[in-house]
């Protein structure tokens, strides 16, 4: 089983504006950055597009987490514009195991994604497909939400189905929460408000590194 906690701050909450140099802040200090792409369909909100990210200036391993329908026809822009690793929604697909493929085929990881009334038992048959399971501990729209704390106990039945690779939870993660999602087993913390909306980010990823 995977063991050693990654932190991967949300640009969700930053400013635009600074981009680049509120990733840099930050950079030494985490593992991943997540980008969260929202088309206004799949979820009540728009975000970004490939064009943003292929600005994204980082050494870190960048998951881009699509919340948006038709998610197949998409990925060959965000591979060219530098994602690592492609995270797709089970209720976004009609067929779940086709678009994994065509990520892998295009030479990045894949993950699956599950929205809170999703059970785990949705993406059982995919577990040997994908890089990693992202259990959504808030509704996918808008960041600030308010951790779930039902949602954990999909954490601790993924790694009982056997899965031992990344299981990512996204939203309202703190140290508080995320300990708590660590202890059923998840070990990439994705944390936006938390660590951009302090004054001490550092602090804040120190934190929750803490965790483990």
């Amino acid at each position: 089983m995977v063991k050693k906690i990654k932190i991967a701050p949300s640009i969700l909450s930053v400013d635009f504006g600074k981009l680049n140099q509120e990733i840099a802040e930050v950079e030494k200090y985490s593992d991943i950055v997540h980008v969260d792409v929202m088309d206004g369909h799949f979820v009540p909100n728009i975000t970004i597009g490939a064009p943003v990210v292929k600005w994204i200036k980082t050494k870190l391993f960048i998951d881009v987490h699509l919340m948006i329908e038709h998610p197949e026809k998409f990925v060959k822009d965000f591979v060219a514009a530098g994602a690592d690793r492609i995270i797709v929604h089970a209720e976004a697909c009609k067929n779940l195991k086709s678009v994994l493929n065509v990520i892998k085929k295009s030479g990045v990881e894949c993950g699956v994604s599950i929205k809170p009334k999703t059970s785990v038992s949705e993406v059982a048959s995919v577990l040997s497909l994908v890089d990693e399971v992202l259990v959504m501990t808030v509704e996918p729209g808008f960041g600030g939400q308010k951790f779930m704390p039902k949602m954990v106990h999909k954490i601790s039945a993924l790694r009982k189905m056997g899965f031992k690779k990344d299981i990512t939870v996204d939203g309202g993660i703190n140290d508080e929460t995320g300990a708590i999602c660590v202890k059923a087993g998840a070990n990439v913390l994705v944390a936006g408000n938390y660590i951009f909306g302090a004054k001490d980010r550092v602090g804040m990823i120190k934190k929750l590194r803490a965790v483990s």
